[in-house]
């Protein structure tokens, strides 16, 4: 645990004289060879003399089955088994960046999406130059050569493993233009594949942040300001020094951190702490505060799209319609609540833990503790959910700051408490939207605004008035509707704000769909054939649209006191369409049953985006009923999940779920189902009960008050 970043890249670049290719790492040993043209910086594949291969994966496994569809990727232009594949994941480097989101990290589902040519191109080149290195040992025309099943396969039953050829192949100049298989010829990508990482996670054997041990390891409880950005004033330490296994108590920049030798014994020496606070200007916030800074923004409005002359069309219409919705702020609500483990000595420092940001991670601990970035290293482990929170490293930087006070490896844990009133949240947003209806109903013109704050502006310093790209995700509709105006303003109300699973698709799509709905509602018109009349120019659209409709049984009989919606989106280039069987009872909502029809183009593992599906849907479901952040006097309210809830197995609905087989370029699919499961459900209670709540989450408060 204590091995360096070049260490790390020297050990898998020579162990066994094998076959290493990657770009080349600054700092990397010359027995490095680059796989992959320019526009692929990110995979390399180590083929051990042992025929052991190899990825260094560039994205961190949170659950989305990364550790499985990379491999499946290079396994594919191998032609290997795909078990024999094993992962590790990559250190900082520059080489790892991940080239949609321009940084090392991993979000926004891009994994596959930013792999699927680079990991091949990368699996290509290694064979072409597998089977060059062959073809000079046997002296013999490449073209006479194939590989099969980790072999290169000669003329008269000449065979030699990938291992036995990898120390020459690593010699030849690594080929600038490869011949990808084609999908045709597929054997590994776009068939269902059991995950790699499973035995793992059964046995106990996949080490996440919270398992990692050191040598001489302390733990700490660190006791931040109930008011998120508040600072410590004084504090009063004799108490919490006086109790058992306590063996110091250090004020950093978020608070006063307790360690001790185990985590319970810095926890209950935590709550005897005495500590006076500075609450800054966070405890003038409250929920209502926020709302009404939101609907009163003046902000100048950044435009995101225009089409035609909404303004116009709006003065011509037959009818005219306006509405107003309201979304809250949410937590991220990880399994495995905040962590990591540092290690400061002789001006280093080792971070240890679930980061899904490694650059940010490693620059932020060396601005932290007055190093360079090349003298903090980051490993990252399993992250027990991540849904964006990861992004941030507040908690990596605050265990390096204990380390360099106490001169010892720190393990710092979060309490469940802790995560659900210090995250960083989903912004609360606010839709402005009209529409402008012809004689027979159909939409000729449509506006829309959101109000919100800009999650790039606070994490990345994107300069005001500048389109945030995450901010707009889902905000234009794919309906055939002559004249659209979309824009937003950006809001700051105050409080700390980060990217949240599906980010502003779950926003901007509840937005769009309920009022679609809405719309048909007014011209007297089925929502699903409304939708459909919309979409005559949008075949992938259409046909999601039509696919979870029939399998609904769209238009047939329901169970008595039974309703359905329907919703809409693009997502992450994928095109999804979700309907929602539910039934209500005293204002709460039971969801029965939801069909999914996905459009997400090639597919490298069916498997895992049937169970990225399920899980985002069940994501979506937990804010869509239930879950809210509030604040009074700058303190969040909710504590734990009795009053932040997740959804629970009871409450899970059967999921139903068509994927599409397509050619088209590969979508994301980690994301997109938990932002329409609000607009369907809601959709669904209108249906049912002729209320139209503009508010999530359809609480059995918000809809009373409807």
């Amino acid at each position: 645990m204590t091995t360096t970043r070049r260490d790390f890249l020297k050990v898998t670049a020579v162990v066994g004289g094998g076959l290493t290719l990657g770009v080349s790492l600054p700092g990397a040993v010359s027995e490095a060879q680059a796989a992959g043209t320019l526009y692929t910086p990110n995979a390399w594949v180590h083929i051990a003399d042992n025929n052991t291969i190899t990825l260094i994966s560039a994205r961190s496994e949170m659950g989305q089955g990364v550790y499985t569809s990379m491999p499946m990727l290079i396994a594919e232009e191998l032609d290997v088994d795909i078990r024999k594949v094993k992962v590790e994941i990559a250190p900082v480097g520059d080489v790892y960046i991940n080239s949609l989101l321009g940084g090392q990290l991993t979000g926004g589902s891009t994994s596959v999406r930013e792999g699927w040519e680079k990991l091949r191109v990368a699996g290509a080149q290694v064979r072409t130059m597998l089977v060059s290195a062959a073809a000079e040992k046997w002296q013999i025309s490449a073209d006479k050569l194939s590989v099969s099943n980790g072999k290169v396969i000669g003329p008269g039953g000449r065979k030699a493993t990938y291992g036995e050829l990898a120390d020459a192949a690593s010699k030849l100049p690594v080929p600038k233009d490869v011949v990808l298989k084609d999908p045709k010829d597929f054997k590994i990508i776009g068939k269902a594949t059991k995950r790699l990482d499973t035995p793992s996670k059964v046995n106990g054997t996949a080490v996440y942040g919270i398992d990692v041990k050191l040598p001489g390891m302390v733990y700490a409880s660190l006791e931040q300001c109930p008011v998120i950005g508040g600072k410590v004033t004084s504090f009063d330490a004799g108490k919490a020094k006086a109790m058992p296994g306590v063996i110091d108590v250090v004020q950093i920049r978020d608070g006063v951190a307790v360690v001790a030798d185990s985590y319970w014994h810095a926890k209950k020496a935590r709550e005897a702490l005495t500590i006076t606070w500075d609450e800054g200007p966070v405890a003038k916030i409250d929920n209502a505060s926020m709302m009404e800074g939101i609907r009163n923004a003046k902000d100048t409005p950044t435009p995101i799209k225009k089409t035609g002359d909404a303004d116009t069309a709006m003065k011509t219409a037959a009818k005219t319609m306006q509405a107003e919705y309201w979304s809250p702020l949410l937590a991220h609500a990880t399994m495995e609540p905040q962590n990591f483990t540092a290690d400061y000595k002789d001006g280093k420092c080792l971070v240890v833990g679930p980061a899904q940001f490694q650059q940010g991670t490693q620059g932020n601990v060396a601005a932290a503790l007055g190093l360079k970035p090349e003298d903090v290293t980051v490993k990252t482990t399993f992250l027990g959910g991540g849904f964006g929170r990861r992004l941030e490293y507040d908690f990596a930087v605050q265990a390096a700051e204990i380390s360099k006070a106490v001169g010892k490896p720190v393990k710092l844990l979060w309490s469940r408490e802790d995560d659900t009133t210090h995250d960083f949240y989903r912004p609360m947003a606010f839709h402005r939207m009209a529409a402008g209806l012809d004689a027979s109903g159909k939409p000729v013109a449509l506006t829309f605004q959101l109000t919100s704050q800009s999650v790039t502006q606070r994490a990345f310093g994107l300069p005001k008035g500048t389109l945030d790209p995450f901010m707009a995700e889902a905000s234009v509709v794919g309906y055939d509707i002559p004249n659209m105006t979309q824009e937003l303003i950006e809001h700051d109300s105050g409080l700390r704000v980060g990217y949240w699973r599906s980010v502003s698709h779950a926003l901007n799509a509840f937005a769009n769909e309920s009022f679609i709905d809405e719309l048909a509602a007014a011209a007297g018109k089925d929502p699903y054939q409304y939708r459909l009349a919309l979409l005559d120019k949008q075949p992938r659209y259409a046909n999601v649209l039509k696919i979870a409709a029939t399998k609904a049984g769209w238009g047939k009989p329901l169970p008595a006191g039974h309703s359905r919606g329907i919703a809409l989106m693009e997502g992450y280039d994928t095109y999804m369409a979700q309907v929602a069987e539910i039934s209500v009872k005293d204002n709460e909502i039971t969801v029965h049953k939801i069909w999914v029809a996905a459009d997400l183009g090639q597919m490298v593992n069916p498997d895992t985006v049937e169970a990225q599906l399920q899980s985002s849907i069940a994501f979506g479901l937990s804010s869509t009923l239930g879950a809210e952040i509030t604040l009074d006097k700058g303190r969040v309210q909710q504590t734990n999940f009795h009053d932040y809830p997740v959804i629970r197995m009871s409450q899970m609905p059967r999921i139903d779920v068509t994927l599409v087989k397509s050619t088209e370029k590969p979508g994301g699919i980690g994301e997109p189902a938990t932002a329409l499961v609000g607009p369907a459900v809601a959709n669904a209670l209108f249906a049912a009960t002729g209320k139209r709540v503009r508010k999530i989450p359809l609480s059995p408060d918000n809809i009373k008050s409807a």
